[in-house]
């Protein structure tokens, strides 16, 4: 992902902001609300005009481009962000894995950011006993956490 500082965020032509916005979430209706919103005066405002609530398609499609916790990403965002899970915790997290799948239809999704591999399954586990509806709108406010994260460090003062 590429970095720029906030005032090249603000004046830069939207066709060289936009891979960078979905390469912090791929939802377009997310990108075009951010690019619309400029200029902002500072990254603590581009971050606050960042939080939305996804829609279901949205967050299903979103979704797609995440690795699952615990497997081993390609080297980049993805793999940074889930260094809290250990070679120990991946086997447990495979099984897990897949009982959450075949549950839900889709990959578990957690901002994972700061958090070991233990917490990490804890959170899966608890979240196996929540009706499709609700893992869903959770799953899309986790990938919203991510995306602001990821914003955060892709944008500069």
């Amino acid at each position: 992902m590429s970095h720029l500082r906030l005032a090249e965020f603000n004046s830069a032509d939207p066709d060289r902001v936009r891979p960078l916005l979905t390469g912090c979430l791929d939802v377009d209706r997310w990108a075009d609300r951010l690019l619309a919103g400029r200029p902002y005066a500072d990254v603590g405002a581009l971050l606050a005009h960042a939080r939305i609530t996804l829609e279901p398609a949205e967050i299903h499609a979103a979704m797609a481009a995440h690795p699952r916790i615990g497997e081993k990403p390609a080297a980049g965002t993805s793999h940074a962000e889930q260094s809290g899970v250990d070679d120990a915790d991946a086997e447990r997290f495979r099984a897990a894995n897949v009982e959450y799948e075949k549950r839900f239809g889709h990959v578990f999704l957690v901002c994972a950011s700061g958090r070991s591999g233990a917490e990490l399954l804890a959170n899966l586990r608890s979240r196996l006993g929540n009706d499709p509806d609700t893992e869903l709108r959770i799953a899309g406010e986790e990938l919203v956490e991510i995306a602001l994260l990821r914003l955060e460090k892709a944008v500069t003062a």
